[in-house]
């Protein structure tokens, strides 16, 4: 956090510097509090919320707000906005590579050569998977989604998409529900947002549906796909393999994926560059002058629009 930079220009109340329960600081410290600024492992509950009677935005600097309560804040009429423009490119730039790298099985060569079995002629098999003329399916249609869609096209893969409702703007395929994408698809890219209607979304129905040659991508959140039926699904070959940049319990990932050579595995760093944290910074600002300025925020999320 910049937190040199927010006190230039707002005055911070810093809770976390208090000896204090958050109980008590709250009540007696921020009162007349209007503005609060989170982090993605800041849980903002109803009872927090009970405590900020002045509360009138939540400021995310990251992109998951699924530790907020969204309903109390649309009871409360509390605005939330988060960073989430920010970090888009760069996520979607990891889930076309964890794609690459599986469809083209190159940490397993890069692991096959580093073992010198080229050089001791043992046989590596040929790859399976040609991206080229895909059909992927993307589920979440946001801005992560749309910047995957952009990436793949350059492929030549077909897109279609599931999200909350068809957008009439979109030219891609819409399907209203996952297990029908997955059922017409090769690959599946998760980049929604994790919600209670989301969670185990991706289950071993949808995993069977996608089939023994398809591949699964998640740089969405972990909790999406129901994780021992991925891990069930990938060892019993139900499905080609898969990308995982998130994970249920991070940094916790099953020990069973360690042994496959069909995944993928990186440590929820799809957006961890120093360009990214610079610009989520700076869209958090602009969010906060924008309220403080009675202006238009720039990223409320949707259901605040």
């Amino acid at each position: 956090m910049h937190e040199s930079l927010f006190e230039k220009k707002f005055s911070l109340l810093k809770a976390w510097e208090s000896p204090e329960s958050i109980h008590h600081f709250l009540t007696t410290h921020a009162q007349s509090t209007r503005a609060i600024l989170c982090s993605s492992v800041t849980p903002i509950t109803a009872e927090i919320l009970s405590l900020l009677p002045s509360l009138c935005v939540i400021a995310c600097e990251n992109t998951g707000v699924e530790l907020i309560d969204l309903m109390e804040c649309r009871k409360r009429g509390i605005y939330v906005t988060n960073a989430g423009p920010a970090f888009s490119q760069d996520v979607a730039d990891m889930a076309v590579g964890l794609l690459l790298a599986v469809a083209m099985r190159i940490p397993a060569s890069d692991r096959y050569i580093r073992a010198r079995g080229w050089s001791d002629h043992q046989c590596f098999p040929p790859r399976t998977f040609k991206l080229r003329g895909k059909h992927v399916g993307i589920v979440g249609f946001g801005n992560i989604g749309s910047e995957v869609a952009k990436r793949l096209e350059a492929f030549g893969c077909k897109i279609s998409y599931n999200s909350r409702k068809q957008k009439p703007s979109i030219p891609y395929e819409f399907y209203p529900q996952v297990i029908d994408l997955a059922y017409n698809c090769n690959v599946l890219i998760i980049c929604c947002a994790l919600t209670d209607q989301t969670r185990h979304m991706i289950n071993r129905d949808v995993l069977k549906s996608l089939g023994e040659n398809g591949i699964i991508v998640n740089v969405g959140r972990g909790p999406i796909i129901h994780e021992q039926e991925l891990v069930t699904s990938l060892m019993s070959r139900e499905i080609a393999g898969a990308g995982l940049d998130v994970f249920d319990n991070e940094p916790n990932v099953p020990n069973e994926l360690f042994e496959l050579d069909n995944v993928v595995l990186t440590p929820h760093r799809g957006a961890f560059t120093e360009e990214v944290f610079s610009n989520a910074f700076k869209l958090t600002m602009a969010n906060l002058e924008a309220f403080f300025s009675n202006k238009p925020l720039i990223t409320a999320i949707k259901q605040y629009d």
